[in-house]
């Protein structure tokens, strides 16, 4: 049998181990307060791009490829505009914009491919909105064709 001593052992050290997990669940550590910005981001981008990937098939194993990898795509994209709002490292930032170059330009090549319109421009993250319409080229003015 288990002595009273032993058991008001056991008992003690049950509680120091669920005081101090309350205590360390409580108080969250400095380095995961200021990367909380970029953990809600970043886990935003994850569901809308899992949300995305499940489609209902089609018949027609293209365009459902497309449609999966579309918002794969999308979601590397996101997570590497995440990156660039709060990481630091100049070789992940340079990655960052990469990716979303890369995967951007597969989007376009994919939407092609299965005969999707594209969709309206849209200013690069950093870019404010008027800022687009500004920069605006003759050849792409409203009214203007591309030969």
């Amino acid at each position: 049998m288990i002595s009273r001593q032993m058991h008001r052992n056991r008992l003690t050290v049950l509680v120091l181990v669920l005081v101090s997990t309350v205590v360390a669940a409580a108080a969250p550590l400095p380095s995961v307060t200021r990367e909380q910005p970029f953990l809600v981001e970043n886990q935003q981008a994850m569901k809308r791009m899992m949300a995305g990937m499940t489609i209902r098939p089609s018949g027609d194993v293209d365009r459902d490829f497309v449609a999966m990898m579309i918002p794969h795509h999308q979601g590397a994209i996101d997570m590497a505009i995440a990156e660039l709002r709060y990481g630091h490292n100049a070789v992940l930032r340079r990655i960052s914009q990469e990716i979303i170059v890369e995967q951007g330009q597969e989007i376009t090549a994919m939407r092609l491919a299965v005969h999707q319109t594209l969709p309206a421009s849209v200013p690069a993250p950093d870019q404010p909105q008027s800022s687009a319409r500004e920069h605006r080229t003759d050849a792409t003015a409203p009214g203007m064709a591309m030969h």
